[in-house]
C-alpha cells in the first residue's frame, strides 16, 4: 500500500501479531496509535531488534503513544478454531480494547482481522515499513516474550524461557522426553506426535 495514501491526519492504529509459529503458549497482538508530536526513533520490525531494544522501546511505545492495547488468544482457543483465526481474534481484542478509537487500522500480513469500528487494510512486510505496526510488532512480542516465561516457571523442563515455544532443537527434545503439556498447541503435528 503507498503511504501517500494514508492523510497525516488520520488517526492510524497499526496492528501485529507475535508467536504464529510457536508450539506452546497464546499468540499476542497489539495495536498502537502513534503520536506525530512525540516521535519514537528506532522502530524496526521487533524480529530484528535485539531483546534489550525492544524492551527499550516497547517503555517508549507505552509512554509516547496516543494508546495501545495488548491481546491474546490461548492455546486452547488456538486448537478449537485454528491459527490464523485465533491471531484475528486477538488483532480484533487489541483494537476493540484501545481507548481511542482509530480511523484506519494498517495490519501486518495479508490476512485482516473483521468487526473492526474502522475501514482496516492489509500491509504485507507492514512491521518493516509502517512505524505504527513496528511499535505493534514491538509490545505484542515482548508482552509474550515475558507471558512465556511465567509458563517457563509454571512448566519447568521444557525452555519456555530460552526459545519461547518455539520448535528449536531444545523444544523438540523436551516434547520428546516429556510429552506435551497444558499449555502446548495440541494441533501442531509436533506437538501432537509428541503426544502419541
Amino acid at each position: 500500500m503507498d503511504r501517500q495514501v494514508v492523510p497525516d491526519s488520520l488517526l492510524v492504529a497499526g496492528l501485529d501479531e507475535a508467536g504464529r509459529g510457536a508450539l506452546a503458549g497464546p499468540v499476542y497482538a497489539a495495536a498502537v496509535i502513534l503520536d506525530p508530536t512525540r516521535p519514537i526513533p528506532g522502530l524496526a520490525d521487533s524480529k530484528k531488534l535485539s531483546p534489550a531494544r525492544r524492551e527499550a522501546l516497547d517503555s517508549l511505545i507505552r509512554e509516547r503513544a496516543l494508546a495501545y492495547a495488548v491481546a491474546w488468544s490461548e492455546a486452547a482457543e488456538i486448537d478449537r478454531v485454528n491459527i490464523l483465526q485465533a491471531s484475528l481474534l486477538a488483532m480484533a481484542r487489541a483494537v476493540q480494547a484501545l481507548v481511542v478509537v482509530p480511523e484506519l487500522v494498517l495490519v501486518d500480513g495479508n490476512h485482516c482481522p473483521e468487526g473492526l469500528p474502522c475501514p482496516v487494510r492489509a500491509v504485507v512486510g507492514g512491521d518493516a515499513t509502517e512505524p505504527a505496526i513496528s511499535a505493534a510488532s514491538i509490545l505484542a512480542k515482548v508482552a509474550r516474550d515475558a507471558a512465556m516465561c511465567k509458563l517457563d516457571a509454571a512448566w519447568p523442563g521444557y525452555g519456555f524461557a530460552q526459545h519461547k515455544g518455539y520448535p528449536t532443537g531444545l523444544h523438540l527434545s523436551a516434547l520428546a522426553r516429556w510429552g506435551a503439556c497444558p499449555v502446548h498447541r495440541q494441533s501442531y503435528a509436533p506437538v501432537r506426535i509428541s503426544t502419541k
